[in-house]
């Protein structure tokens, strides 16, 4: 099918001037709308007006414009049917064989802020969203286009086939159609919904991302896999081979870990776990040390994230361990070239992110799936409530809010041993809190850890004074828990035996 007629009305004028001038120029006669024919004449495009083409103005503030016979039935004629065009030509109607539409700027209209009710209501887009999914319907013989995005192919194509586009483009820009006008009108109706009720998980929910890429395959080489979202724009790839999937989730869970922290901060992370976590008042080679001691054998092949700037000490540091993948906020030019010998490990730079602005975390479950908040909560340490008849000292205060940061971050059960800048031990992913208390005190002394002096947190409630003996006896002096257990009586008496002192958060931070 020959293009000879376009219409164009956008909000989203990106490249629309070259975009129209190429169809200008390719003989392609161009209607246009309001503000968007405007900006077309201001940049010496010639269009003809949507009114000189239905013969009536807009209504309505522009509420009413392209919703006319002669632009509907110009986009959805079937070309072959003659009955179709036995009434196109008694109505005087032109067909319209390409659709350049984006909408109102919904989503981002309301990210703003404090936005009123009705002046997001006007910005709902009804013939816009009419245009494309009339043009994405009669894909066969018309081509609609709502990404600026496409811009540049879409030419490509028409100037190399005689003004002409394959049957599989103008099926590729319908799909994308769709897929756009879905989220288009789910965003309205979850806004609606966040207006009807203070429930923030909406009656319906609406999950539509666009693919990234696909990937080698999913965790195991059996499986396919596909990234969907925005990932890359918060993380850009420096250097290395392709990403896995398996890399996707850990370079996630480690600067989810390693932003926990105001301080110079490493995270070291293998398997979404963390193996080692350090930080310092100054340095992130010194961060790196405190965490790399924590387990010097796990780390192999795992992910190391920083919360500074990677220096050419560190660097040099660091570059005598395998490691999958390097994170930091920059990597100076010198830094980049020194880890760049190595051609298969992954240097990311991670831009932009902040924790609190992401509101769902999803599971798969047979026949569903599972939305929660995201474990945002913070702990405010005038909200600790101290059980034991001993305080924690101002260093295991500090040891015991680092160490519940951490433990936030392991999979439960789960337990952390910690100093004040440094983890000791981490028992991660027990059946039996005993058992990840047991584990993390095997490890921290495989590593030649003392834990006399340290503190544990633990990610819930001790439900027997089991896991907290296990710590005494490890030489642990203060605890951080959530409390709420039927036996925290009897958990703080023994605590008070042995001149434990043991503070209750309130939170738990179970991760499955």
């Amino acid at each position: 099918m020959k293009i000879k007629r376009a219409l164009i009305s956008v909000s989203d004028k990106t490249g629309i001037v070259d975009f129209a001038k190429e169809l200008q120029n390719l003989g392609i006669e161009i209607i246009s709308t309001g503000g968007t024919y405007n900006y077309l004449a201001q940049n010496g495009v010639n269009a003809l007006k949507i009114e000189d083409v239905t013969g009536f103005p807009e209504l309505l503030n522009g509420r009413v414009k392209t919703l006319h016979p002669k632009i509907l039935a110009g986009i959805l004629a079937v070309r072959d049917n003659p009955e179709h065009i036995q009434q196109l030509n008694k109505f005087g109607i032109l067909p319209i064989d390409l659709v350049v539409v984006n909408l109102y700027p919904f989503s981002s209209f309301i990210s703003e802020g404090d936005v009123k009710f009705e002046d997001a209501i006007e910005q709902i887009d009804i013939g816009g969203v009419t245009l494309l999914r009339a043009s994405a319907k009669n894909y066969k013989y018309v081509a609609g286009v709502v990404n600026p995005k496409r811009y540049g192919e879409i030419i490509s194509e028409l100037k190399s086939n005689g003004c002409e586009l394959s049957e599989r483009t103008r099926l590729s820009l319908a799909i994308e159609i769709f897929q756009h006008t879905s989220d288009y009108d789910a965003r309205i109706a979850n806004f609606l919904f966040s207006q009807l009720t203070e429930d923030v998980l909406p009656s319906v929910f609406h999950l539509n991302l666009v693919k990234i890429k696909n990937l080698r395959y999913g965790e195991n080489p059996h499986q396919r896999g596909a990234i969907y979202g925005d990932f890359f724009n918060y993380f850009e790839q420096l250097h290395g081979k392709e990403l896995s999937y398996n890399n996707i989730l850990d370079i996630s869970s480690a600067t989810e870990l390693v932003l926990e922290f105001d301080k110079p901060a490493c995270a070291i992370v293998k398997h979404t776990n963390p193996c080692g976590v350090g930080v310092d008042d100054k340095s992130i080679l010194e961060a790196f040390k405190k965490a790399f001691a924590t387990d010097t054998i796990s780390p192999f092949g795992g992910i190391i994230a920083f919360n500074r700037p990677l220096d050419l000490k560190t660097a040099i540091e660091i570059d005598g361990i395998f490691s999958e993948v390097i994170i930091a906020p920059d990597f100076p030019s010198d830094v980049l070239n020194f880890l760049s010998h190595k051609k298969n490990r992954r240097l990311i730079r991670y831009k932009g992110v902040d924790i609190k602005k992401f509101d769902f975390d999803f599971k798969k479950v047979i026949g569903g799936v599972l939305v929660q908040e995201v474990d945002n909560v913070d702990l405010e340490p005038m909200n600790l409530k101290v059980v034991t008849r001993r305080k924690p000292t101002v260093d295991e205060m500090e040891a015991l809010i680092f160490a519940w940061k951490v433990v936030k971050h392991v999979k439960s059960n789960a337990i952390v041993y910690a100093r004040r800048d440094r983890t000791l031990g981490i028992g991660a992913g027990q059946m039996s809190r005993l058992d990840a208390s047991r584990i993390a005190v095997m490890k921290a002394k495989e590593m030649g850890h003392d834990l006399r002096g340290s503190v544990v947190a633990s990610d819930a409630f001790f439900p027997f004074p089991d896991a907290l003996i296990e710590a005494i006896k490890a030489g642990a002096t203060a605890v951080i828990q959530p409390g709420g257990s039927i036996r925290d009586e009897e958990v703080i008496k023994i605590a008070d035996e042995y001149n434990i002192a043991m503070v209750f958060t309130g939170i738990r931070h179970f991760k499955h």
